[in-house]
């Protein structure tokens, strides 16, 4: 490569996630196939799966009742550690 970035369309990057998706191959070996980087063609299913599942990146928020103080979680989980 020439030290230059490439440039991909959408569609280039949409067609390269439903391989991964739909035929169940891994990741590796579609970007081989593609010639894309490993990395970038990870990014790019991440970032659809997040897209089509919200709220599915990293834990969960709380529910709006069960939200307290760090300092409250910490010694309910102190007192709680002994049972």
């Amino acid at each position: 490569m020439n030290g230059k970035y490439q440039k991909f369309d959408e569609d280039f990057k949409q067609g390269a996630v439903r391989v991964v998706t739909e035929t169940g191959k891994p990741i590796a070996q579609v970007a081989r196939d593609l010639g894309v980087n490993e990395g970038t063609l990870g990014n790019w299913v991440a970032k659809s799966s997040v897209a089509l599942n919200p709220g599915t990146w990293g834990d969960p928020p709380l529910p709006q009742t069960s939200q307290a103080s760090p300092r409250c979680v910490r010694a309910s989980t102190r007192r709680g550690s002994g049972d």
